[in-house]
This record gives structure tokens, C-alpha cells and sequence, in this order.
């Protein structure tokens, strides 16, 4: 609709980045898939690349499927639901023995991860054509694009009387080596709601709409509405609107206690509030600071430290998943586990803190299950497990969260500011770091050089913002006032 309304509109430049790491990953996939069989069989072996930006795409298609071709790539179907116009493009059409043919869309989503506990079916990508589903120890994450891309491409599989029985469909993930096969059918429901319903008959903010180039139309009209979406985006103002309030003003006037008072500090600009009189932060006589920097799931490449002095980073600019990636993490844990016992020897404590722990547990956990015993200094994940469960490992997040509201969030780079510090590439977010580092790891010297400085900067500022949200929070955040007062 919004591309009807203001067609002059051109994408974002990170919607451009997301476009060329989707191409990046795309390509290495279909470089993967079989061009022909290793040996071939009794049934002729066919792969046909189809150009889906062409005028005849769609025909293209039929014609593929009519000879029956083994792996199709860039099929592109197109059809009406009840008077709403559909088209789609699949990555991978993959023939059965039956005839039939299965969807496998590519995505730089993490569709699926290991677990000893659960099983699923999948396709080697190496073996796509050839080969038979096999069950991996896996556990499906589901993303909702994916499961209406491949939704739309069962239904003109349909149309052309070439889907599976089994209403099955594969992803392609971030773990580019297997398609994880899911049950299309629990997302046509969905899928089916979303092309029928209405259009908006007005903006209102959702998560997405900091990522969307029509933002600076939506967000005047918001604002001159009070729309109470731009306190609380997407379904978060639902329980307020169905009590009639639908504006900010509205919510602040309503008394209703911490949240009346959180949107009136959100409607003066202030940006955190305490919940406590005084607030606190572990001690330690030692302290260093962790953030890690990953591309996708593909691996961990910088381990940056913060010990109140100097930034040192762990980095590689190749070889993820591979040894390299290992060596790179053991000298993180090597160098970590010698300023523990240093610290343990001159009798004073020790302390690690990051902010918003997820991403490095699992990291460090991915890392030692996966290079444990082949690599030589990576510890084993039991070793990991009781570090991350120890007082040792301090997430600064969760102690804020404990003290603080910040009326737009409490992330990293929300609090920080507070707090006093500022980052010295200051539009630089985790989209700009994973194109920054697929500039770092495959363009020529000066603008890979550029582009890891950067990155650099970026993780050692990531660094420092965690240590002076810590420092703050010791002197009382009195900057922040007490919700409420």
C-alpha cells in the first residue's frame, strides 16, 4: 500500500545491505547445490536455472516443471486469492520420486538448531536431487516469512499439479548445509489472513517501522494523532484500547500507575527512571569487559575485552566455522582464565560482566561444543556452563532491568547515553556490523582495512558503554529520577 501511496521512495540503506547479504548467502547455496550427479543414475540428472526477474518467468517455470527437471532454482509463481493478487519466488524446487516437487527457500534466518533431545527431517544441500531425507538431531525455529514464502509456493505448486502429499517444505538457514523440513500447512492459515486482510486505514507504529523507508510519512500522521502506538508499538497498547485509550495524553491523564508515569517521562524525553532509591552494581577488584561480534550463525569472529585500561580484541577476519575460529576463542578463554588466577594469586577477586548475556553464552557454548578436543586451549562446555552459572560472569542488563525502566528500552545503546557515554560511531548498529564485516572479510585491503577499524571501534565502544553503565549504577544513577516522584 505505502509503495502505491509514495512510489518515489527509495529503500533504506540497510534494506539494501540485508538485500545483498540475502544474495551473498543465495549464491553460496546454489554454489552448493548439484550441478549433476556424482555418479549418474538410471533417472537422468537436470538442474535448470531460471532467471526470476525476467518477463517470462513464470512460464519459465511450467516449462521446467513439465520436463521434469531434477533442481529448479529461481521458480516464480503467481496466482489470485479472492481478488488479492499473490507472486513468489522460490529459491529451489526439488523433484520427488513421485513427481511431485518440494519448495526450499533460502533464508539468512537460523531455522533450526541442534538438539539431542529432538528430531527432524532433512536434505543435505549437497545432495539436494539425489539424495533422501534424513533425521537430524535438530529443533525447528520458525520464522514467519519464511512459512508464508513457502506457503505461496506450495499453492502454485498446486496450481500446476506438482506438490507433495506431504504439504512439506525445506529452509535453507544461516547453516547453509542442510534444508530443514517443516509442515507448511501451520502456516496457511496465517498466510491466508494476512493477503485477505483489510489495509490500514491509518499508521500505527510496529518493530518494523524503524527499518522502513516510509517511516518519515507514517510518523507526522502518528504524531499528530498522539497515537498512543508511538509509547507502546505493535499489540503492546491492545489492553488500553480496548479501554478507549488511544492516545499517549490519554494514558498519562488515566492515572493508571507506573505505566501512566512511564509514558509521561517518554512524553518529556527522559530517558530512564529508577525504580529504587539508590541503585548498585557488583564489585570486583578486577573487572573485565566482553562483547562478541558474530556474522549470522555462521561463527563468532571478535571477542572484545575491556579491563578499565585497554581494549583487547580476539579477532579473525576468516575461517568461521573452521579451526581458525576455535584458535580465535581459545586465546579469548586462554587470556580470560589468566587474569582470573593472576588476580586469584595476588588474593583479589575476579569479575566478568557483558551486557545482555544471550548472544555470548551462546557463543562461548556454540564454540566449545563444536572445537572441544580438536582445537587445543578451547574449553570443554561443561567448564563454560559453570563459568556462565557462576558470580563470576555478571549480565549488566539484567542488573539494570532490576533498578531501571527506560521508557524507550533499556538496550545498550538507550542506557548508555544516560549514563554518559557515547560511541564514537554513533550510527552504527548490528546491521551495520554484519555488512561491515562481509565488507571486512571479502573486499580488497584498503576497504577491508576501513571497514575491520571500524568494527573495531564498534566492539571496543560496546566494551566501554557496559563498564560505564556499571560505574553509573555504583554512584546511584542520580540522573535518573525515581518513577513515580
Amino acid at each position: 500500500m505505502q509503495r502505491q501511496r509514495f512510489p518515489e521512495v527509495q529503500p533504506l540503506e540497510a534494506t539494501v545491505q540485508r538485500r545483498v547479504r540475502r544474495q551473498v548467502g543465495l549464491s553460496e547455496v546454489l554454489n552448493r547445490v548439484p550441478v549433476q550427479p556424482v555418479k549418474r543414475g538410471r533417472v537422468p540428472f537436470v538442474r535448470i536455472d531460471l532467471d526470476s526477474a525476467a518477463e517470462l518467468a513464470e512460464f519459465d517455470t511450467l516449462e521446467a516443471l513439465a520436463v521434469q527437471a531434477t533442481l529448479i532454482t529461481g521458480a516464480v509463481f503467481s496466482g489470485v486469492l479472492e481478488g488479492v493478487e499473490w507472486q513468489v519466488t522460490a529459491d529451489l524446487l526439488v523433484r520427488n520420486a513421485d513427481g511431485s516437487y518440494t519448495p526450499i527457500m533460502v533464508s539468512n534466518h537460523r531455522v533450526a538448531r541442534p538438539n539431542p533431545h529432538r528430531t527432524m527431517l532433512a536434505l543435505a544441500t549437497t545432495r539436494l536431487g539425489m539424495g533422501h531425507a534424513l533425521e537430524v538431531h535438530a529443533a525447528p525455529r520458525h520464522h514467519t516469512i519464511d512459512g508464508y514464502r513457502l506457503t505461496l509456493a506450495l499453492m502454485g505448486l498446486e496450481a500446476a499439479g506438482c506438490a507433495p502429499s506431504t504439504n512439506l517444505g525445506g529452509v535453507i538457514g544461516q547453516d547453509r548445509e542442510w534444508a530443514y523440513l517443516i509442515d507448511v500447512s501451520r502456516y496457511a492459515p496465517a498466510t491466508i489472513r494476512a493477503l485477505l486482510k483489510p489495509p490500514s486505514t491509518g499508521p500505527r507504529r510496529v518493530k518494523e517501522c524503524a527499518s522502513c523507508r516510509f517511516w518519515s510519512h507514517c510518523e507526522p500522521e502518528l504524531r499528530a494523532a498522539d497515537d498512543i502506538s508511538l509509547f507502546l508499538s505493535g499489540d503492546r497498547a491492545d489492553i488500553y484500547r480496548e479501554q478507549g485509550i488511544n492516545t499517549t495524553q490519554a494514558l498519562i491523564d488515566a492515572s493508571l500507575g507506573d505505566i501512566s508515569h512511564i509514558a509521561q517521562a517518554w512524553r518529556a524525553e527522559i530517558p530512564v527512571l529508577r525504580r529504587v532509591a539508590r541503585t548498585a552494581a557488583p564489585r570486583f577488584d578486577v573487572e573485565i569487559d566482553v562483547d562478541v561480534e558474530a556474522y549470522l550463525d555462521l561463527g563468532a569472529y571478535l571477542w572484545g575485552t575491556f579491563d578499565g585500561e585497554e581494549y583487547r580484541p580476539f579477532v579473525i577476519w576468516s575461517g568461521l566455522g573452521e579451526a581458525a575460529e576455535g584458535e580465535n576463542f581459545a586465546k579469548f578463554w586462554t587470556w580470560l582464565r589468566s587474569r582470573r588466577d593472576k588476580a586469584h594469586q595476588e588474593g583479589q577477586t575476579f569479575g566478568v560482566f557483558c551486557y545482555a548475556s544471550n548472544g555470548e553464552n551462546h557463543w562461548m557454548l556454540s564454540t566449545a561444543r563444536r572445537f572441544y578436543g580438536k582445537v587445543k586451549g578451547v574449553p570443554s562446555e561443561e567448564e563454560v556452563r559453570d563459568f556462565i552459572s557462576s558470580d563470576r560472569w555478571n549480565d549488566m542488563f539484567a542488573v539494570a532491568r532490576s533498578q531501571l525502566v527506560g521508557p524507550g528500552g533499556l538496550g545498550l545503546k538507550q542506557l548508555a547515553p544516560a549514563a554518559g557515554f557515547h560511541w564514537e560511531e554513533e550510527d552504527f548498529a548490528g546491521e551495520d556490523s554484519l555488512h561491515a564485516f562481509l565488507i571486512a572479510a571479502t573486499t580488497p585491503d584498503a576497504e577491508a582495512e576501513a571497514a575491520r577499524a571500524q568494527l573495531l571501534s564498534y566492539n571496543g565502544d560496546d566494551c566501554r558503554a557496559t563498564a560505564a553503565i556499571r560505574h553509573w549504577l555504583r554512584q546511584g544513577a542520580l540522573s535518573a529520577p525515581v518513577l513515580g516522584s
